[in-house]
């Protein structure tokens, strides 16, 4: 007998094994560039050289030498809240991961149960056993579903991927971190720079005042030019205001990146930032092969793939194995005794035929979910194109912008000193002399800005490559 079940449910096994191989799920496979409709020729990094280093690859340490800046990261990749917060999205999703891989196994369970009846007299029960019944019962309960469609291997594999999704989400908060931490300081220090230049101009002007004010009561100047400078010196004091204000805003944002209260921030100065690491940027293809944030795109993209395999073998039968057996008795003294032992087995095959349409609307939705997460991905690699060509054009720009940025404050700089010997000589007025010195002004703050603007595109090349987080 026993015998004669074994070669029935050996049966059914081997025949939905046979049918395995025509329903099998789907393999996914790392979609080309090709595919997704996107030419690596049309990413105008033309001026980009062959290399197989790219810039992504340079560690941070080695990027940025500035000793205050490395210990803000540092602090801030152990403090940042959103650092925090994409550690814990990880641990969640690990516990998702585990119960996927979990899913080959047979669930089990146990139950202890005691049942008291009241029974009339008069009914079937009553006349046999008395007016009441006492039932013991210790039983256990396994089930196994077969996975001959690969539903619970999809199920793994989405969860694996969701997995691996947190983790490249992970890095890229952690690649952006890194940027704004860096970021926020440069204009900390350009804005301080700017700062110093308008207090040098403030003292300047202020003995300007004095002068124009001597050159008047000497009859050498008018009412004009002591206003002029008068007008000068509070649009100098203005701008040191704003610049006030846009520091103490900065501090407070580096503050808040490094996870702590706004405060003042310890920093060094704009002269002494030098970037001395060569920035090698690769060929167009490893441009995004790096980026974090693509890896996500595309983890969430096989994410949804393996889930519309989960639906797809919803349409199929399922096979389920269970038994369970135990102990019952209507004396508890009688439990453990061998009569008292039951167990049964139970193998069923269940097709869905009418559910109201709930398997194909699964089904439905999971394909447009995937061709979602398919769009989303053509999204990230083409805004992550856009942002290493923005980036390194910027960085060019800013290049030959401080280039000429110094000629002019040069020239600038040049004629002040020439307008104050003429005027020394009798040969200028001193409206010259004020036109001169306010051009050389506005110079020197685009120069500072100009550097700043250089400093910014490193960083925004360095992220939008997907650096920062190895």
């Amino acid at each position: 007998m026993k015998k004669s079940i074994i070669i029935k449910f050996s049966f059914v096994i081997v025949l939905m094994l046979t049918l395995q191989s025509c329903f099998v799920a789907k393999e996914y496979a790392q979609p080309e560039l090709t595919e997704l409709n996107i030419d690596e020729a049309k990413f105008r990094t033309d001026n980009i050289q062959e290399d197989s280093l790219t810039m992504a690859n340079v560690s941070w340490k080695t990027l940025f030498t500035d000793p205050v800046l490395t210990q803000y990261i540092e602090k801030g990749l152990e403090n940042n809240i959103d650092i925090r917060v994409a550690l814990q999205q990880i641990i969640a999703s690990e516990a998702y991961f585990k119960q996927g891989k979990a899913g080959y196994y047979p669930s089990f369970s146990a139950n202890a149960k005691y049942t008291h009846q009241e029974l009339s007299e008069n009914s079937q029960f009553g006349t046999a056993f008395g007016s009441s019944l006492d039932q013991y019962e210790l039983t256990g309960a396994l089930s196994w579903e077969a996975d001959i469609w690969g539903k619970i291997r999809s199920s793994k594999r989405a969860s694996q991927a969701g997995y691996l999704q947190t983790i490249a989400a992970h890095k890229a908060v952690k690649t952006r971190l890194i940027a704004n931490i860096a970021s926020v300081y440069y204009q900390l220090l350009a804005v301080d720079e700017q700062i110093l230049i308008t207090q040098q101009t403030i003292e300047t002007r202020s003995h300007g005042l004095e002068t124009s004010k001597a050159l008047k009561d000497a009859g050498n100047g008018t009412e004009v030019s002591v206003k002029q400078t008068e007008a000068l010196l509070y649009t100098a004091q203005a701008i040191l205001v704003n610049l006030k204000n846009q520091s103490h805003i900065l501090e407070n944002t580096l503050a808040i990146l490094l996870g702590d209260m706004p405060k003042e921030m310890q920093r060094s100065t704009l002269e002494t930032q030098v970037i001395t690491t060569d920035l090698p940027l690769g060929v167009p293809a490893q441009l995004l092969s790096n980026r974090p944030d693509v890896i996500a795109a595309e983890y969430n993209l096989r994410h949804a793939f393996e889930l519309t395999n989960v639906a797809r073998s919803n349409f199929y039968p399922s096979l389920t194995l269970s038994a369970n057996g135990g102990f019952q008795s209507l004396d508890l003294d009688d439990l453990f005794n061998a009569n008292s032992l039951f167990a049964n087995m139970v193998g069923g095959l269940t097709q869905p035929i009418l559910n109201g349409r709930k398997i194909k609307t699964e089904f439905e939705v999971s394909q447009a979910r995937q061709e979602q997460a398919r769009l989303n991905f053509v999204q990230s690699l083409l805004v992550a194109s856009k942002e290493v060509s923005d980036a390194m054009f910027a960085y060019n720009s800013a290049s030959q912008i401080i280039e000429i940025k110094q000629k002019e404050f040069d020239a600038y700089k040049l004629a002040t000193d020439y307008s104050e010997e003429l005027l020394n000589n009798g040969m200028a007025n001193y409206l010259e002399v004020l036109r001169a010195e306010e051009n050389a002004l506005n110079s020197s703050l685009s120069l500072v800005n100009a550097k700043n603007s250089q400093l910014q595109a490193v960083v925004d090349l360095y992220q939008a490559l997907g650096g920062g987080w190895k």
